[in-house]
C-alpha cells in the first residue's frame, strides 16, 4: 500500500486584471486549498481592492465587477492573511508561471517575500498525459472525470479543481509508476524532465530512494 503525500502543499489560484503584473496589471481575487496527505485540510478565498478598474472583458470573462472589489479589503491586507494562511508550504498552481507572477507582485507590494517553489499541473499534465485532448484545467478535470466544483474562472473553483487533478497526478504516480511518496520535490524535479524520460527518470529516481533507505 502506498503511502499519502507528505506534508502541506497549497493549490492557489488568482483571477487579475490582465495576463502580466508588468503590464500593470493587479489581482482582484485569490483562493487557496491547503492539502495535507492528498487531502483537503483548509481553504481561504478573497476578493481583493488593487485600486484598479477591471476591463469590461475580465468581468466578462470571470463575473467579477468593479462594484464587488470596490467593497473588497485592500490587496494588501488580503495579501498578508493569504501568507500566512501559506505558511512555509510549497505552492501549485495550474500555469503557474501566471500565478507565480502575482503571487510574487502582491506580495511585495505588501511588504513581504515571496519564497515558495510552484509546481505546475499544466507542465505535470504535458509529461504524464501526452494524450490528453488539452491541457487547459477544465479539459483534464472532464478527461479524468474529477468533479467541477463551481464557476470556471472564479479562483475558488478553479483551485479546487487544480487540487483534484494534482491528486488525480499523484495517484497515477503511485499506481502507475510505484512512486510510495510523490512529494512536491518529486513534482518540481518531474516538470523539468523531457517527456520521453520520465519513464526512465522515475526508475532512476526509485533506485536512488531505495539505495538511501
Amino acid at each position: 500500500m502506498v503511502s499519502p503525500p507528505p506534508g502541506r502543499i497549497a493549490v492557489i489560484d488568482f483571477e487579475t486584471t490582465g495576463i502580466s503584473p508588468a503590464m500593470g496589471d493587479r489581482a482582484t481575487e485569490v483562493a487557496i486549498v491547503m492539502l495535507e496527505g492528498g487531502q483537503v485540510v483548509g481553504r481561504f478565498q478573497s476578493l481583493m481592492n488593487a485600486g484598479v478598474r477591471i476591463p469590461a472583458f475580465i468581468t466578462q470573462l470571470t463575473g467579477i465587477t468593479n462594484a464587488m472589489v470596490a467593497g473588497a479589503p485592500r490587496a494588501a491586507e488580503v495579501m498578508a492573511e493569504a501568507s500566512r494562511f501559506v505558511g512555509e508550504a510549497p505552492l501549485v498552481a495550474h500555469n503557474a508561471a501566471f500565478d507565480r507572477k502575482f503571487w510574487a507582485d502582491e506580495l511585495a507590494r505588501a511588504g513581504l517575500a515571496a519564497q515558495q517553489p510552484f509546481a505546475c499541473t499544466v507542465l505535470l499534465s504535458r509529461r504524464l498525459y501526452p494524450w490528453a485532448p488539452s491541457h487547459k484545467l477544465g479539459t483534464l478535470v472532464d478527461y479524468h472525470h474529477l468533479p467541477r466544483t463551481g464557476q470556471a474562472h472564479r479562483a475558488l473553483a478553479d483551485a479546487e479543481m487544480a487540487a483534484a487533478l494534482l491528486g488525480q497526478i499523484q495517484a497515477d504516480l503511485c499506481t502507475k509508476f510505484a512512486v510510495p511518496r510523490p512529494t512536491h520535490a518529486l513534482l518540481m524535479a518531474l516538470q523539468t524532465w523531457p517527456r520521453h524520460t520520465v519513464p526512465a527518470r522515475l526508475r532512476k529516481y526509485l533506485g536512488e530512494m531505495q539505495g538511501a533507505a
